[in-house]
């Protein structure tokens, strides 16, 4: 029994040296490192998203769709012989939410800089690979919804996008039985929509840094999502 108390108290000694030596290394990030990380993490996807609103042509999730079942309104609408005043609105609206994009990166950066280092390493070591985007969307969505509101209504009033859309409102619900009509103001809906399609981006990149070691792309994500990535493992394997 004495042995046996001798070997679990040597092993916890060497344990506390081993990982105060990494700490004293620098192996193991300070949570002021984690939350720079974790920040890094998300601007990396936020530029990512802003590239991809930059060029929506190549990109479908950055494009304007119909609320609702998008595929049946617009197939229903063409069937009518609308194929050109669709293409109009729907690029008229992805302008729109391009603009709103362009317009508001501060509004972005200011949000990620009010993350603070409890919320970061709170969220650092997870099996969800999304963890970060997840809680930077539920706290700056809303506040996001309302500055973008007149960025987006102002740029679909400009594109003339308004009047299209209404004539369009106006012809798709005039058909007998459909089961839901479309919206006359579509400014709330493109500012989620914006909002959604960023955030989308965003989780995309965050889950490819926790993931792959080539998405890491400086010595302070490596050093922080290797730990994490490490950290998982050894609390799964308890």
């Amino acid at each position: 029994m004495k042995r046996l108390f001798a070997v679990l108290s040597v092993t916890a000694c060497l344990s506390l040296f081993s990982c105060n030596t990494l700490k004293n290394l620098g192996l193991i990030p300070s949570e002021l490192e984690m939350a720079l990380g974790l920040k890094e993490a998300l601007s990396q996807g936020l530029f990512r998203s802003f590239d991809a609103f930059a060029d929506p042509n190549g990109n479908p999730l950055v494009r304007f769709a119909f609320p609702g079942e998008a595929a049946k309104i617009e197939k229903t609408l063409r069937d009518l012989g609308f194929d050109r005043a669709i293409d109009q609105v729907t690029g008229k609206f992805t302008r729109a939410m391009s603009g709103a994009v362009a317009v508001s990166k501060p509004l972005f950066r200011d949000a990620l800089r009010r993350m603070t280092i409890r919320d970061a390493v709170g969220i650092l070591v997870t099996d969800n690979t999304h963890a970060a985007t997840d809680y930077f969307k539920q706290e700056m969505k809303p506040g996001m919804i309302v500055a973008f509101r007149p960025i987006v209504d102002s740029t679909i009033r400009v594109e003339g996008a308004d009047k299209e859309w209404n004539n369009i409102v106006n012809v798709y619900n005039k058909i007998p039985f459909i089961p839901k009509p479309l919206e006359s103001t579509l400014t709330d809906f493109v500012s989620a929509r914006v909002i959604d399609a960023m955030f989308l981006i965003v989780a995309n990149e965050e889950e490819n840094i926790r993931t792959k070691y080539e998405f890491r792309k400086s010595d302070l994500t490596r050093k922080v999502f290797g730990y994490a990535e490490q950290e998982l493992k050894r609390r799964i394997q308890k």
